[in-house]
């Protein structure tokens, strides 16, 4: 799959994110939707209440959905992505329902979920939670992974879609006060029911208050080929092919 300067894989490296509307047919998103609503929901990885259902670990928690997932499409996408192969490292399942009213502030996803903690040069702080480890591993680790988030429904600034900074993603960790001077305007990201929004871990991105009675849902996924230094693993690795 060859670049041009308008392409999605052009656009995601220049400025951090890009959208690719048409990922899944409407057929393949109600299995999905399907798929992970006859997950038990029950268990610490499970998190549900009036304004938010969300499932950490989703493929190991809801074993059926990458087969569903694993459609020909996006393995394009991903041999696009990583040429020389790459695997899933992470998977995790959110629903903004129409009643919520919480927003997220401007971030970067910093930290990356593995096997066990272990003091090597470059990696940390460290935090554990329910059991799971991660870490703030080296800026070149973060750099190769890619966030894949597939919308289950249509998506604008009235039901939480993304706000982000283009470009931010260049800038490498970022102090609050540097993060802070660059998020004075962000970009809303509208995606379609079916389409997907590509984003690097780096990017400054948010989302504000649902204002809709729709809701939000998304299945987010991310991607790497880097390996991590021994003894560390990804903990959710799943390799891809």
């Amino acid at each position: 799959m060859k670049s041009t300067e308008n392409s999605w894989e052009a656009r995601l490296q220049t400025e951090g994110f890009a959208l690719v509307p048409e990922l899944y047919p409407a057929g393949q998103i109600a299995a999905l939707i399907a798929c992970v609503e006859s997950a038990p929901a029950t268990g610490p990885n499970f998190r549900r209440s009036q304004e938010v259902f969300a499932i950490r670990n989703l493929l190991g928690e809801v074993a059926d959905l990458w087969p569903l997932l694993n459609t020909p499409a996006l393995a394009a996408l991903l041999q696009a992505l990583f040429p020389a192969g790459g695997h899933l490292v992470k998977a995790i399942y959110f629903d903004k329902p129409a009643q919520s009213n919480w927003l997220v502030a401007w971030h970067q996803d910093l930290m990356i979920n593995v096997s066990q903690r272990a003091e090597l040069p470059g990696f940390g702080p460290w935090t554990s939670k329910q059991g799971e480890t991660a870490v703030l591993p080296p800026a070149e680790v973060l750099e190769n992974v890619v966030t894949i988030r597939i919308h289950v429904d249509d998506c604008d600034a009235s039901n939480g879609a993304l706000k982000v900074v283009p470009a931010s993603h260049r800038h490498g960790v970022l102090p609050p006060a540097a993060a802070a001077a660059l998020t004075t305007e962000g970009q809303v990201c509208a995606v379609p029911a079916g389409g997907a929004m590509l984003m690097k871990p780096l990017l400054l991105h948010a989302s504000n208050r649902s204002t809709s009675p729709r809701s939000r849902r998304v299945i987010h996924l991310e991607f790497a080929s880097v390996e991590l230094p021994a003894p560390l693993q990804w903990r959710e690795r799943l390799n891809l092919g």
